[in-house]
């Protein structure tokens, strides 16, 4: 049976080696023996590992090189923090101002930098991430099934973290996940999870919390580590497809869409089921034409995002050349073929080798190929590749025909909404998306 003696408290790197953090206290907050009234404030580097903290006047508060402001009513008091970068590398990022509440800590890291975080009880950040992640004005059984995903992947990565660093650059395959930071337990954006603070938790995201209070999916005796993304495009993938390759048994490809609909399954066995299937538009509990229900759904910066279930780009070969040249450093030459190796049960390319007339590489995993072929990061890895025009052996440019958006692993946040919609209950919605995991409640 596992158990926790108590609800964890965690801390969220909101910021990392920032030159300056600008900040406002609404409430009074205790630094040492001292007590900063409410007011801005900003902390920069002094140089020598140090963070120097001075008022909206300049007046020296305190040098340090770890300073620690904590609340004297905290259930009131908040540190709000303006242009704060969402959604970094993607393309959908842009700065919001933000509010948190719980202990606010300026560390120089050993860095001439500054790196904010925010030390707060689980339950109270999972308020807010639910609230980023999606609507809260999403279906309240949605809500529900979030809240035990969110604290349920938290709980795995602060076991995970003790025992090895979840990220592998390099020659190889190259992943990313939370046992890369190291000053803190998660960040605060979609690297790990979304914690955009409090100004849009509202009554239902804090009732979804309290009726899942301490509530996480298990197998065979651990926390699950329960992934999601935001729209899989009709089936799940697996978790080796987009991190380390290993099999995961709550974690493995479902079709996402009812029982009974027998119009497609995974896995997804050939280059021509793979191409079927993206062209078409099948029935999945994430194919929502209704835009107005999605907007309803989504946060707004997310509902901006048009055709992620099925989608296109279009690369002509100045622009797909550029576009390596500035993501890899490497001169392809002119571009024969963007070719699939290896692909998951969705679909989703985990090895893709571009073939240039001056180089030709292998990449992956699923992000590595989403973010060398976009400005920013394709919707997802799931896309079939159609080159057009041009003379012999070398096109005029490629065609990518796409599925879905993220990494498409766990629960598929639209397909969860929509099923929530139908009158599933969170239960029904976390057995669908992992299979044979069981609920228990571990504090």
């Amino acid at each position: 049976m596992i158990s926790f003696d108590a609800e964890p408290t965690i801390t969220v790197g909101l910021a990392e080696n920032s030159p300056g953090v600008s900040f406002a206290l609404r409430g009074t907050y205790l630094l040492g023996n001292s007590r900063l009234p409410p007011g801005r404030y900003e902390a920069r580097p002094a140089g020598g590992g140090m963070v120097v903290l001075r008022d909206a006047a300049e007046r020296l508060i305190a040098e340090d090189a770890r300073l620690g402001l904590i609340p004297t009513a905290p259930a009131a008091d908040l540190v709000e923090l303006s242009q704060v970068t969402i959604g970094q590398g993607f393309h959908w990022e842009r700065n919001q101002s933000q509010a948190f509440p719980g202990e606010f800590i300026l560390d120089s890291c050993g860095t001439d930098s500054v790196t904010s975080m925010n030390r707060i009880l689980l339950e109270q950040y999972l308020e807010a991430v639910i609230c980023s992640e999606m609507s809260p004005l999403a279906p309240f059984e949605f809500l529900k099934a979030h809240s035990v995903i969110s604290r349920s992947w938290l709980l795995a990565q602060l076991d995970r973290k003790r025992n090895r660093t979840d990220c592998l650059e390099g020659s190889g395959p190259v992943w990313t996940d939370a046992g890369c930071h190291s000053y803190y337990d998660v960040c605060a954006d979609d690297h790990c999870q979304r914690y955009h603070g409090i100004g849009r938790v509202n009554e239902a995201a804090r009732r979804a919390l309290q009726e899942t209070r301490g509530e996480a999916l298990v197998h065979a005796g651990a926390v699950c580590d329960a992934r999601f993304s935001k729209c899989c495009g009709g089936i799940t993938e697996s978790f080796a497809t987009a991190w380390e390759d290993r099999d995961v048994a709550y974690l493995q490809p479902v079709a996402d869409c009812e029982e009974h609909v027998t119009e497609y399954a995974p896995p997804l066995g050939s280059e021509d089921d793979v191409r079927r299937f993206i062209t078409a538009s099948p029935k999945a509990f994430c194919n929502i034409a209704d835009q107005d229900l999605l907007r309803v759904l989504l946060p707004d910066f997310d509902a901006e995002t048009g055709n992620f279930f099925r989608w296109q780009v279009r690369l002509t070969q100045a622009e797909l050349g550029a576009l390596l040249l500035q993501k890899t450093g490497i001169d392809f030459g002119e571009i024969r073929e963007l070719a699939p190796l290896a692909r998951g049960a969705s679909g989703r390319m985990c090895r893709l080798s571009v073939r240039g007339t001056r180089h030709e590489q292998v990449f992956g995993k699923e992000l590595e190929i989403r973010r060398i072929l976009s400005a920013s990061h394709l919707y997802s890895s799931a896309f079939v590749v159609e080159p057009y025009g041009g003379g012999p052996g070398v096109p005029e440019g490629f065609v990518l025909h796409g599925a879905g958006w993220g990494h498409g692993v766990g629960l598929c946040q639209i397909g969860a909404a929509a099923m929530a919609c139908q009158g599933y209950d969170h239960r029904a919605i976390l057995a669908h998306y992992f299979r044979g995991a069981q609920l228990q409640v571990l504090y």
